[in-house]
Order: structure tokens, then C-alpha cells, then sequence
């Protein structure tokens, strides 16, 4: 499993803060940022954007993943993910996630504290579903 220096996390932590800050959740109240690291060093972040039609809201999470695949990057080197309380991502976040690599290092940065926690996405989605389970072609 990849492993990220303490610089790389402090990084990735920050940034996910910073895209926090640009959350748009007036129905939720409850913001949330994400960054990708990825393979050549960049970093992309997303926000959560929420829609008054409540099932068409963004999480952060996708946000992020999809403006990286948007850019040409499928492979990543970490995420990092800060909220309230450093909550881990929701489920379809973590199925949508591991469409590009269960081993990815997550951190989950608590905004009430700085606290960061460092898992990978294995530990949070076990027995997952990827292409691995899909039917080969005929």
C-alpha cells in the first residue's frame, strides 16, 4: 500500500480545507473538501455542492475525482477528505472512489481540532465491488 510523507499529508490536508471553504451546502449546512494528490505531484480539489433537489447534490468526494479524470488523471497517490469531525466519505463516495485504486491513502481531516487520520480505502470499503466482479466479455 502506498505510503505519503508527513509533508505530502500536510498538503493534501490544507488544500482539502481550503476547497471546504468553498463548499456550497445551504441545505445541509454541513461542508465538505476533498484533494486528490496525484501521480505527478498535483493536487485537485473539489467541494460539496448541493442542489435544492436534494438526490442531485455533489459530494465533495466525486467533485474532486471527477474534475481529476476531467484533467487526464486515473492514478492517484492520496485524497484527503475535511469536514466537521473528520468523517469518513459516505458509500457511493467510496464506491466511486475505488474505481481507481482500493490502496489509495485517505486522510480524514477533523475541522473542529486539525486532527488527521490516515487509512486507505480498502479499510473503509471492504469487499468491494470492482470491475474484477464484472462478467468478461463474450
Amino acid at each position: 500500500m502506498a505510503k505519503l510523507s508527513d509533508r505530502r499529508i500536510e498538503q493534501l490536508a490544507l488544500a482539502a480545507v481550503d476547497a471546504c471553504g468553498r463548499a456550497y451546502a445551504p441545505y445541509s449546512r454541513f461542508e465538505v473538501g476533498a484533494a486528490i494528490l496525484l501521480e505527478d505531484g498535483q493536487v485537485i480539489a473539489g467541494c460539496n455542492v448541493e442542489n435544492a433537489s436534494y438526490g442531485l447534490s455533489l459530494c465533495a468526494e466525486r467533485s474532486a475525482a471527477a474534475a481529476a479524470v476531467a484533467a487526464g488523471h486515473r492514478k492517484w497517490r492520496g485524497v484527503a477528505i475535511a469536514s466537521v469531525g473528520g468523517v469518513p466519505p459516505c458509500g457511493a463516495c467510496r464506491q466511486f472512489l475505488a474505481e481507481f485504486g482500493l490502496d489509495v491513502p485517505i486522510i480524514l481531516v477533523n475541522l473542529i481540532d486539525g486532527a488527521r487520520k490516515v487509512c486507505h480505502l480498502s479499510d473503509l470499503l471492504p469487499s468491494s465491488f470492482g470491475p474484477d466482479d464484472l462478467p468478461e466479455e463474450a
